[in-house]
């Protein structure tokens, strides 16, 4: 399936550990995994991909919808417009670059691109 722009294309989850949120999802739900270094892992066969970001930090809310756009720059200037707030600007990682925002009720969500 390919990505569409301004569809939720990601669920992005925090996770103490790695490895035990790994072994709970394979068990319990069938979960297929990739690792992408001690601090990533990205999941599929669970009918919307996504992942989990290691993370030290107390979780309050461990999700992170993203959404696909295939120009971040225009996007992102849009969401401005819109009285969104930038919340950590554009970033590259394996797979493309994204940024992440806050919109009116104080919701983070992110952007993403392959390009």
């Amino acid at each position: 399936m390919s990505a569409t722009d301004n569809h939720i294309n990601y669920v992005e989850f925090k996770a103490k550990d790695l490895e035990q949120i790994k072994k709970f999802y394979t068990d319990a739900f069938n979960w297929t995994f990739t690792d992408y270094g001690p601090t990533y892992i990205a999941f599929s066969e669970s009918g919307l991909e996504g992942g989990f970001e290691k993370t030290e930090a107390e979780i309050t809310n461990g999700a992170l919808i993203v959404l696909y756009h295939q120009n971040l720059e225009s996007i992102k200037s849009k969401i401005i417009e819109s009285k969104g707030i930038i919340s950590i600007d554009i970033f590259s990682f394996p797979g493309g670059r994204r940024f992440h925002f806050i919109d009116p009720s104080g919701n983070e969500l992110a952007v993403w691109s392959d390009k």
